[in-house]
């Protein structure tokens, strides 16, 4: 599995003030985890139900899933709360759910996504076509996004109000790096991995999910540039994800399952459109070459 990690030896395109908020990026980063972890269990309770034969068997196996689920979402709701009180106490620093704000957090997060390489994906999926990879990798991420949304309905419920904007600006990082990992994953599926070390692929992929569409670099790569149309245009989609965050908000558990559906449909979403791009140039639409 490849695990990248940040290169100071290359300069990244926009940096972040290191004295913003590292505890609400690093809990993204580990909300990220654990709501992909969450959906893997899921996908495989699901494949282990359908071969399950007797009802009462099945039944088990639903009660636990749905003991599990709870146990996760619980885990991660204190994750969220844990940074949103945190961030909080350092709101006067520039902890904000601004559009450039947003911005330096995402490109500092990108290259540290746990992204699994194409012989990675192969040996964990086997015997599926790169359309069957493809649409698991959609459905494991709509679902790994919507926990999320779940996660931040269910802590919201008795909210501290102090840290509320924190609380947004970490459910937007949560999710937004969730379809980053599954941008870069469904390049690796269909043969179109960026070029470049580490954090000029993630770079790339970041202005993938900005534009909804696959990466297509001129020589030279890609930079995001302070003004650039690419940067704006990043910018007005995180603006309008932070605004889409605040849904989970919603009074009692209300906002958990607004959350939770809103995020699963933004995901989808996404994902088909990446995929259909990407299998539209891909060596493998045809199946694997080997």
């Amino acid at each position: 599995m490849e695990q990248p990690g940040h290169q100071p030896d290359q300069p990244d395109p926009v940096q972040p003030d290191p004295d913003q908020t590292d505890a609400v990026t690093q809990a993204a980063l580990d909300t990220v985890s654990g709501a992909v972890e969450l959906a893997d269990r899921e996908e495989r309770a699901e494949l282990e139900l359908r071969q399950r034969r007797g009802l009462r068997r099945r039944l088990s196996l639903r009660r636990a899933r749905r003991s599990d689920r709870a146990t996760s979402t619980r885990r991660l709701s204190a994750v969220i709360g844990g940074a949103a009180r945190r961030g909080a106490t350092v709101t006067g620093r520039g902890v904000s759910t601004g559009s450039k704000w947003l911005t330096s957090q995402v490109l500092a997060m990108a290259p540290r996504l746990p992204v699994r390489d194409l012989a990675t994906l192969r040996h964990q999926y086997p015997d599926r076509s790169p359309d069957q990879i493809a649409e698991a990798l959609i459905e494991g991420a709509s679902r790994a996004s919507a926990t999320v949304g779940v996660a931040v309905g269910a802590w919201s419920v008795l909210p501290f109000v102090p840290a509320i904007g924190v609380e947004i600006a970490t459910e937007t990082l949560s999710v937004v790096g969730i379809e980053i990992k599954l941008v870069a994953e469904l390049h690796e599926v269909y043969g179109i991995r960026a070029p470049g070390g580490v954090i000029e692929r993630m770079t790339a992929y970041v202005g993938a999910w900005s534009q909804r569409r696959g990466v297509a670099l001129a020589p030279g790569g890609l930079v995001l540039a302070a003004g650039s149309p690419l940067a704006r245009q990043l910018q007005r989609r995180l603006a309008a994800r932070a605004g889409r965050s605040a849904f989970s908000l919603g009074p009692l558990l209300t906002g958990a399952v607004a959350g939770g559906l809103l995020n699963r449909r933004e995901t989808r979403k996404l994902g088909r459109l990446l995929r259909d791009d990407l299998r539209s140039r891909s060596p493998f639409r045809d199946g694997w070459l080997d």
